[in-house]
C-alpha cells in the first residue's frame, strides 16, 4: 500500500472519528446549559484519566486530519506530486507533536 493512499485512508479516518466525537461534546455543552451543578459534573468528568488520554487523541486527530487535509489540497493545487511521502509524514509528525504538546500540557 502506497504513502499516498495511506494518508488518504488516516485523513478519512481522522475525519469520520471526529465526526463520531461531535455527539459527546455537544451532550456535554447542553449539561453545561442546565446548570452550575450539572457544568461542575461535566467538569469533574473531564479529569478522569481516560478522559485525558481521550483528549489528547483528539487533538492527534484534529492535527492530523487538518495536516492531511492541507496535504490533500496541495496535491489538488500546487505541482508536488512528487513528494507525497514527505507530506504525509510530515503530517503525521505534526500531528503527532500537537497531540505530545497537548499531553505535556495537562499533566
Amino acid at each position: 500500500m502506497s504513502a499516498s493512499t495511506l494518508a488518504a485512508r488516516a485523513h478519512r479516518l481522522s475525519g469520520l472519528a471526529l465526526a463520531l466525537f461531535l455527539p459527546l461534546h455537544f451532550f456535554v455543552l447542553a449539561r453545561s446549559l442546565q446548570g452550575e451543578a450539572a457544568l461542575e459534573q461535566a467538569i469533574a468528568w473531564t479529569s478522569l484519566p481516560a478522559v485525558k488520554f481521550a483528549e489528547c487523541g483528539l487533538v492527534v486527530l484534529l492535527a492530523l486530519h487538518l495536516g492531511l487535509g492541507l496535504r490533500v489540497l496541495a496535491l489538488e493545487f500546487l505541482p508536488w506530486q512528487r513528494r507525497q511521502k514527505l507530506l504525509a509524514g510530515g503530517a503525521v509528525a505534526v500531528a503527532l507533536l500537537a497531540g505530545a504538546a497537548f499531553a505535556w500540557s495537562v499533566r
